[in-house]
């Protein structure tokens, strides 16, 4: 299936002193690219999901790697896919990249929580519908990961 897209500016306030991303700012970037998934892939309101479905929608889990510096002024193209669909979460899979090289990979576990009772509450059917279109295809490729290596002096 097709990933959601977008293309961010990596621009100065995204930076530290040496020019590079400032690696917290992949975590703002993360969250309104989400919020663009949201209302451009989804076609749910989140200011619409927030105050009238009264849903939240927290981020309970990351894993991060940052594959190589990003700089200043570079155009980093994310891609966005949902991995898991569970009942009341889903795990999604966000990559950005430079000119097709990778420069960052996130899992991300969002849980969709009722304001009114703070628990976990039943991802609306509309929208569980719509991130099925974004979903890796049965033996699609799955999420990269490193290979442990074993400690020196450890069995």
């Amino acid at each position: 299936m097709p990933a959601f897209q977008r293309e961010i500016l990596v621009r100065f306030g995204h930076c530290d002193a040496a020019g590079w991303v400032f690696y917290p700012r992949y975590f703002e970037m993360i969250s309104d690219f989400v919020e663009d998934w949201f209302e451009d892939g989804l076609l749910a309101s989140a200011p619409g999901l927030f105050h009238h479905k009264q849903l939240r929608m927290p981020s309970v889990h990351f894993t991060v790697d940052f594959s190589k510096p990003t700089r200043y002024g570079e155009r980093l193209t994310f891609n966005l896919w949902t991995i898991k669909l569970g009942r009341t979460s889903c795990e999604l899979r966000i990559e950005a990249s430079h000119q097709g090289e990778l420069r960052m990979r996130a899992k991300q576990v969002l849980v969709f929580i009722s304001a009114a009772t703070g628990r976990a509450t039943p991802i609306p059917p509309e929208l569980l519908s719509r991130m099925h279109r974004f979903s890796v295809e049965p033996g699609g490729p799955p999420p990269k990961r490193r290979k442990s290596v074993p400690r020196r002096g450890k069995p």
